[in-house]
């Protein structure tokens, strides 16, 4: 499809010179005479470029160019400005203008310049488009009046700069929570980073968190920036902050009042504008009773305190949720929609859920992988408290591949396990014997959601 361009000039010489050129290179072409008349063509048709002229009688390009803004700030101007005027270029920029030309013009500087806006604007609806998909894929599905509060408690507290202690269950959805809460903001354009402090091991929380210089500890070969470097200007997400160890607790606390930190075997003070989000699922107050999470940190980070519903608390979203699934499911794996009957969906809502949406979710894909036919029915759904189904022993025993069964049974194995105590990490790894940092690894490896 040819793009279309809007030349505003009041000289008819360099109109038709732009007009045959640019034609020749394969654009459409819309000629304007005036400020006037450039505005109402832009208000009239589809124009993707603006090639305009800052001196115009009557209404000069300044003033075109900001009324174009008013109604399409996306849009690329590109001023011709004659010689002496860069001052006025340079206006004409600070108004939303994406480039200037100085006039006599150059054919072949007007077209790469030209070519140089379609890239950008092309990379800009992109990355527009990008955005949206993820806020969509990590958008709170539901509509029970227990959704509908953490919703409205979300779209309150995002606009503000303040830290925001999430709290729930694991499983609940505490970093859709904080996704939305990053994306909601005004920082929602700069990098969302997140840290999960029971996965990366105590001796190397720190290099995690502040980042290292080279040499500072043995296999430190580079400099390496931190989290806290790296989301400046941003959003950093602190997951299982209550696993954080009481010493790295202490630094952390003085990084969120100072927002300087040094990074590991350096001395240099990096400023940081970072707004943290905490989420736990532990009573923190216990664990400040008990000792082993500090007070003071405590009241700095519960600025905002907001809770995520369990899900049997809000099972009307039940069917919502299992909707959305099959269709993340049937996209992600290129295969069709399956559906899923009332009979299905009232076994579904008769369990209580201790893993929350996570352990739904969990279980929708594994229905839609190991149901044969087109629809999820109450059949297809085993006792949610069993430890294994003949479907799934059958699955394994088609395979030819020893190491693909094993794969597949591990991940059944720590799936069920995880579902078993809650999706909490710690005791999940204390049930099966092996570290937690172990188990996170092969949670990762093995592709299990625990999001």
């Amino acid at each position: 499809m040819k793009h279309t361009i809007l030349i505003v000039d009041d000289e008819e010489s360099i109109r038709l010179s732009l007009k045959g050129g640019l034609e020749d290179e394969g654009f459409h072409t819309i000629l304007a005479e005036s400020g006037e008349e450039g505005l109402k063509t832009f208000q009239s048709h589809d124009i993707d470029l603006v090639l305009l002229d800052i001196w115009l009688p009557n209404m000069d390009g300044l003033q075109v160019l900001e009324q174009m803004q008013k109604h399409d700030p996306t849009l690329p101007v590109i001023v011709m400005t004659g010689h002496g005027s860069i001052e006025t270029a340079v206006r004409a920029i600070r108004l939303g203008a994406l480039d200037f030309i100085e006039k006599p013009l150059d054919l072949n500087k007007i077209i790469i310049t030209i070519n140089n806006a379609m890239h950008v604007r092309a990379l800009e609806e992109e990355n527009a488009l990008l955005r949206n998909k993820t806020r969509k894929d990590y958008e709170l599905i539901g509509h029970s009046p227990a959704i509908q509060k953490l919703k409205e408690e979300v779209h309150r507290a995002a606009p503000s700069d303040s830290w925001v202690l999430i709290l729930g269950e694991n499983g609940t959805g505490k970093e859709l929570v904080s996704r939305n809460l990053h994306s909601l903001s005004k920082r929602g354009d700069k990098p969302f980073i997140e840290v999960n402090c029971a996965a990366i091991p105590e001796e190397l929380i720190e290099s995690e968190l502040f980042g290292h210089e080279k040499g500072a500890f043995t296999g430190a070969s580079e400099r390496k920036r931190g989290k806290f470097d790296l989301a400046h200007e941003g959003t950093l997400f602190l997951d299982e902050i209550g696993d954080m160890s009481l010493s790295t607790q202490a630094k952390i606390l003085r990084i969120l009042q100072e927002q300087r930190f040094e990074r590991v075997g350096g001395s240099q003070a990096i400023q940081v504008d970072v707004r943290v989000l905490t989420a736990t699922n532990k009573d923190l107050e216990t664990e400040i009773a008990e000792g082993r999470f500090r007070q003071d940190l405590y009241y700095r980070l519960n600025v905002i305190p907001i809770h995520v519903p369990p899900l049997r608390q809000r099972k009307e979203d039940i069917p919502e949720l299992a909707e959305h699934f099959l269709t993340v499911f049937s996209q992600n794996k290129g295969r069709e929609k399956k559906t899923i009957t009332d009979g299905a969906l009232k076994k579904l809502l008769q369990h209580d859920w201790p893993g929350n949406v996570r352990e739904l979710k969990n279980i929708i894909e594994r229905l839609f992988i190991m149901t044969l036919g087109d629809s999820i029915t109450a059949d297809d759904i085993i006792p949610l408290s069993s430890t294994r189904t003949s479907s799934e022993i059958g699955h394994l025993l088609d395979m030819q591949q020893l190491k693909d069964s094993r794969a597949v049974f591990e991940k059944l194995f720590i799936e069920r396990k995880l579902s078993e105590c809650g999706y909490n990490i710690s005791k999940t790894a204390d049930l099966i014997g092996v570290e937690r940092s172990n188990l996170h690894r092969k949670i990762k490896g093995l592709g299990i959601d625990v999001q």
